[in-house]
């Protein structure tokens, strides 16, 4: 392992494998098989390799809570079946964050987000979340055209839009100004006007072009954590990266991320040693051949290990 210390973590440093396979936030079938994936891909035995005590007590199944009686609210598509398993995300990482290890939540659709996040903010309200995903996730009920609510994590977080009873245990402890977001190439007109009336600072591909990956990552934990003592909760969407890096995902949108890009993200937040909660969702399985779903399960452990002390010396 990296011989960084974790300003938050006590000895011994102890991961939490949360897998959560879960696909209720989008209408494609498969992401739910993205953790099963990722863990049979050997990720814990990776984890373990580097020097961390790994706990995992297999996937979080979510079977028991019926579709059947949830219509939508507005558009809004599943809500209480993302609502309910959300909560119990946010249960089960929370305890994780309070027990002194840092879940890392596999996903799954990005919904999960709103469950993960809140689970970190309830122990550490003044951290702070770098997302990193081709999209911004932050649509409103008012603003959303699909009802998907893998687009709409942010936005619950945030507290923005009407309040919506069955979303109720969100509490809006995320703050504008606590959220930056890298590799944004893909928003909504609303999403758009939804950055700017709120000033939150995000870093689309034209900046890692004009800068490069490096000064982003500077400029944008400068915003988030200046002083670089607050706590940091990274939620990776795969499809951050480029399709021809990590095909197999739903919302794949070309000009991302390279390889190395990512990686570099990943590396830069551990080496703050302030990483305690870590997010990759959106691998799903079953939209591309065998090669291709290869290729991102394995890319997917590999930014994983990259943001808990792989290094390349």
């Amino acid at each position: 392992m990296s011989a960084l210390a974790n300003k938050f973590l006590p000895n011994p440093k102890t991961i939490a494998i949360v897998g959560c396979p879960f696909s209720g936030g989008q209408p494609k079938h498969g992401v739910d098989k993205g953790p099963i994936h990722l863990v049979e891909a050997g990720l814990i035995t990776q984890l373990e390799e580097l020097g961390w005590h790994v706990l995992f007590d297999g996937h979080h199944q979510f079977e028991e809570i019926s579709t059947a009686s949830d219509p939508p609210i507005g558009i809004l598509k599943n809500p209480r079946l993302v609502s309910h398993v959300c909560e119990c995300v946010a249960n089960v990482a929370g305890e994780h964050v309070r027990n002194g290890h840092l879940p890392v939540t596999l996903g799954g659709d990005h919904s999960l987000a709103m469950g993960t996040i809140s689970g970190t903010l309830n122990s550490y309200p003044d951290a702070c979340v770098v997302w990193v995903d081709a999209h911004a996730d932050i649509n409103t009920i008012d603003t959303t055209t699909s009802g998907n609510i893998h687009g709409m994590p942010v936005s619950f977080l945030l507290g923005l839009g009407p309040r919506i009873p069955e979303f109720s245990w969100v509490k809006p402890l995320l703050k504008p100004e606590r959220l930056v977001y890298i590799g944004l190439r893909d928003l909504d007109a609303g999403e758009k006007k939804i950055l700017k009336d709120n000033n939150i600072r995000a870093f689309s591909m034209h900046h890692v072009d004009k800068y490069g990956i490096g000064r982003v990552v500077e400029m944008a934990l400068d915003h988030v954590n200046p002083n670089r003592d607050l706590p940091i909760h990274l939620s990776f969407d795969v499809d951050a990266l480029d399709p021809s890096v990590a095909p197999s995902t739903g919302t794949p949108v070309r000009g991302g991320l390279s390889f190395r890009e990512g990686h570099y993200i990943c590396e830069a937040i551990h080496e703050t040693g302030l990483l305690v909660a870590l997010d990759l969702m959106e691998v799903n399985p079953s939209l591309a051949d065998a090669e291709s779903v290869r290729q991102t399960v394995a890319v997917g452990c590999s930014l994983v290990r990259s943001a808990l002390g792989e290094s390349l010396l």
